[in-house]
């Protein structure tokens, strides 16, 4: 069996970085092209027009160094093969969506049954795997429980699949601003190989390798972002995100290190659910959050950086409530 440690999770952030740095600069003016550019909605903020026609998908380019990193590590490494599995299959999802929008001309891209149905798809497989070939079992672990773990039981399913349709959407949903959901995501893995180092989990360079892919693909995608990495990238991430954390146990976590995602998905709830509950009144000016922060006059890179913080300091309490795992 072939032992994971930190130094394995270095070199996957560096492999990765190194390969998104080559690719970026070869791969974004190919997009540009071939005009995948991306099309910004006339009810968001004013400040967005000029990103018109910003070259989309680039969430290939997070893949590509993704998979091609992750081979390094895949030897006798099965829950790191599943990682890959489930980040290349919702990101394929991803794809297809992107493609229809920006190839096809289709602005709704692929209808929202199709999206579920393959995000289902995915999730099946992944849960047969957990059933079938490993010793996971039905065990979450609970946070400040000091190593303490909830057997959920028949309700394991269920759960399964509400964490990981509901953390890819998550994901999705933050990837409205420039370098936000791959920055957010960055520091969200780098608490899971922290996590999975004191497991000796397969996943800890799995987890580097994409920590790697997306620290060098914000060096585009920063602002002012020259490449976006549309729903390729977004649903990706919430992917590998969600898998790493069901394969630790640790999918409780997310609503403390994930916390970013979670404000996000719930400001959209809550604008949509009092919207019309009210007869058309709003709560913020506009969702997910990020934008009702622009709308209150804030600068795109003073919304990011708060994000971030907030997420830095999401992942310092998760440390301390991982403490006694």
């Amino acid at each position: 069996m072939v032992q994971y440690d930190f130094y394995t999770a270095i070199y996957g952030v560096l492999i990765a970085f190194v390969l998104d740095v080559i690719l970026c600069p070869v791969v974004i003016p190919f997009l540009r092209k071939l005009k995948f550019g991306q099309t910004v909605r006339d009810d968001g903020p004013e400040s967005h027009l000029v990103k018109n026609g910003t070259p989309t998908m680039g969430g290939i380019m997070i893949l590509a160094s993704f998979l091609i990193g992750s081979l390094f590590f895949v030897k006798d490494n099965y829950d790191g093969m599943m990682v890959i599995f489930v980040t290349m299959g919702y990101g394929l999802i991803g794809f297809i969506d992107d493609y229809i929008k920006v190839v096809k001309k289709r602005s709704l891209g692929l209808r929202a049954y199709q999206k579920i149905i393959g995000q289902l798809i995915i999730t099946g497989v992944f849960l047969y795997y957990i059933y079938f070939h490993s010793n996971i079992g039905t065990d979450m672990y609970i946070p400040f429980g000091g190593g303490y773990s909830i057997n959920t039981g028949i309700f394991y399913i269920p759960l399964f699949f509400f964490i990981m349709v509901g953390t890819v959407n998550s994901v999705n949903l933050t990837d409205g601003l420039d370098g936000l959901a791959s920055g957010v995501t960055v520091l969200v893995s780098v608490f899971f190989i922290f996590a999975a180092q004191r497991f000796s989990s397969g996943i800890v360079p799995i987890a580097g390798v994409a920590v790697g892919s997306l620290l060098g693909f914000l060096l585009f995608n920063s602002y002012p972002a020259k490449v976006f990495m549309g729903d390729t990238g977004s649903l990706a991430l919430g992917g590998f995100i969600a898998s790493v954390a069901v394969l630790l146990k640790m999918p409780f976590f997310l609503v403390i290190v994930g916390i970013i995602y979670v404000l996000e998905t719930l400001s959209v709830i809550i604008q949509v659910g009092y919207f019309k509950i009210s007869g058309g009144k709003r709560i913020f000016k506009m969702a997910p959050l990020h934008h009702h922060f622009e709308k209150c006059g804030w600068s795109e890179t003073k919304v990011v950086t708060l994000f971030y913080i907030v997420t830095a300091i999401g992942c310092l309490i998760g440390f301390l409530a991982f403490r006694g795992i």
